[in-house]
């Protein structure tokens, strides 16, 4: 019980901690956001007609199409979903796998992310600034940490489909998936840097421009 009891404490101050690091706190009670309003700061404006349904989302009970390029779904929970969530500090998503699906390699600027396996087995990893790769196999019920702002990944190497549920210490997280960033800016990222960066020629950085283009 010595050991549970520790264990219960050290969450307990790893969350008081985090706090340091996330949204800033609020100010009252509640501050549901206004996203019609032009005037942004730091976040959204407090509206004042609120009911429940500004603290209700259901779009996580089912899970997203799969069907394309890299064959996962990310459903978001954030205050773009939940107007509640102005001002909390806090937001989820869940992520659908199909077979061999990826959650290409990307990072989350205002939030550490902890994914909660909900089904099938996934191999995840982030890697530090150091370029060091922290990676594990997780499965059904276990937990898995990505700390804020470090490049990660998820990827079912199953024969069936996975999801989890992540949760972030952000109403807003951000995404910013790495290759899409530099491969479909607007305006485009110059070649001559792409090039460089990637001791590639011009013909591949346009080949993978062209996989990132709009299809109409």
């Amino acid at each position: 019980m010595a050991g549970a009891g520790s264990a219960v404490m050290m969450v307990a101050v790893i969350m008081l901690c985090s706090r340091v690091f996330a949204d800033p706190d609020l100010l009252q009670d509640i501050c549901v956001a206004d996203l019609t309003s032009e005037l942004k700061v730091n976040g959204y404006t407090c509206k004042s007609n609120v009911t429940a349904d500004d603290f209700f989302f259901g779009g996580l009970a089912k899970g997203g199409a799969t069907n394309n390029s890299v064959g996962s779904a990310v459903t978001g929970a954030n205050v773009q979903k939940i107007p509640g969530l102005n001002t909390l500090g806090v937001s989820l998503a869940r992520i659908d796998y199909a077979p061999g699906g990826l959650n290409p390699p990307h990072t989350h600027p205002r939030a550490t992310e902890v994914v909660f396996v909900l089904k099938g087995e996934l191999d995840v990893g982030f890697i530090t600034t150091a370029n060091v790769l922290i990676s594990k196999s997780i499965k059904e019920g276990e937990v898995f940490v990505f700390p804020k702002g470090l490049v990660h990944f998820q990827k079912n190497n199953g024969d069936s489909p996975a999801a989890v549920v992540a949760a972030f210490n952000s109403q807003l997280p951000g995404t910013q998936s790495i290759a899409a960033t530099l491969f479909a800016a607007t305006p485009p990222v110059p070649d001559n840097v792409l090039t460089k960066a990637f001791q590639i020629g011009t013909k591949e950085v346009d080949k993978i421009k062209g996989k990132f283009a709009p299809k109409n």
